[in-house]
C-alpha cells in the first residue's frame, strides 16, 4: 500500500495521510461490516462474568508478567 503522510507544518493542522481510494473504501467496508453473532452457552456465560468481574478487581496479569511467570524470552 503506497501512503504519503504531510507533515502538521504544511497543513496548519493535523497530519494527513493519503491512501489509494480503493483501499479507503475496504477500510470503510470493514468497519461498517455487521459480524454475525455467536449464542454463548451458559457455561460460556458464567466464564464471561466471572472474567469480567476479575478484571473490574485487578485480578489479572498483562502479557509481560505471564511471559515472566512461564519464563519465556521474546
Amino acid at each position: 500500500m503506497a501512503t504519503i503522510t504531510i507533515r502538521k507544518k504544511f497543513t496548519q493542522k493535523d497530519e494527513l495521510i493519503l491512501i489509494p481510494r480503493k483501499e479507503y473504501e475496504e477500510l470503510l467496508n470493514f468497519r461498517t461490516r455487521q459480524v454475525k453473532e455467536v449464542p454463548l452457552t451458559s457455561r460460556q456465560k458464567r466464564a464471561l462474568l466471572r472474567a469480567r468481574k476479575n478484571l473490574a478487581e485487578g485480578k489479572f496479569f498483562t502479557l509481560n508478567e505471564l511471559k515472566q511467570k512461564l519464563a519465556v524470552k521474546n
